[in-house]
């Protein structure tokens, strides 16, 4: 990973929602993809996505079937590009040309907004050796094994909501370089495991009772 961002890269939350805005206003009524957000994260763009992605899911605006795996799925792909220490984030073209129409994601980020600025008062670098590469490394591994979580934990009301947490955590504890952060998101991941494998032996032992 490229230590010596461009001073224009998003540095915090509220810096990635703004890019977003910026980019809806930019496409009106067309469509923003998934690639050209990408691009305008620059070297940040894999804390950024950590940090966009789960949003959408945690937030009133997801609801869609589906969607949270899709998430899934596309943060895998770049979780895996941390783990083989890539300094740019590259996606599929097929997936790049994924997206949403402009007035909608400005929609989605100023809902966001609220959140966004109460986490960049929360959350800046401190301890950021712990943010090192072999600590994003380590961040991108947990993040693949977190998202293979998603897909049958969707089966159950919120239960995402555990992994998108701690992925959430993770791509913050990246974008600003914060190494406690970076511990609390280790900690959120063994959490959602544990709440994952709970609710699944809950629901198991229910089908069990009723036969």
């Amino acid at each position: 990973m490229n230590d010596d961002d461009d001073p224009s890269d998003p540095h915090s939350v509220g810096d990635v929602l703004d890019r977003l805005k910026e980019l809806g206003k930019k496409a009106g009524d067309g469509k923003v993809r998934l690639g050209d957000a990408l691009e305008a994260m620059g070297h940040r763009a894999y804390g950024s996505f950590f940090i966009i992605l789960p949003l959408i899911d945690i937030s009133p605006i997801d609801g869609i079937p589906g969607l949270p795996t899709a998430m899934a799925v596309v943060m895998v792909l770049l979780a895996a590009q941390l783990v083989l220490g890539h300094d740019h984030m590259r996606l599929p073209s097929f997936l790049e040309k994924r997206g949403m129409k402009g007035r909608k994601l400005v929609t989605v980020a100023d809902k966001m907004q609220p959140t966004g600025r109460r986490m960049d008062k929360w959350f800046h670098g401190r301890l950021s050796a712990l943010t090192n590469k072999p600590m994003i490394r380590f961040a991108g591994a947990a993040i693949i094994l977190l998202c293979l979580t998603v897909p049958p934990l969707e089966l159950l009301p919120f239960a995402s909501t555990a992994p998108m947490l701690a992925i959430l955590a993770f791509g913050i504890a990246l974008l600003v370089r914060d190494g406690v952060l970076m511990l609390i998101a280790c900690a959120l991941a063994l959490t959602a495991v544990a709440v994952g494998i709970g609710l699944f032996a809950a629901k198991e032992s229910g089908q069990k009772t009723k036969v």
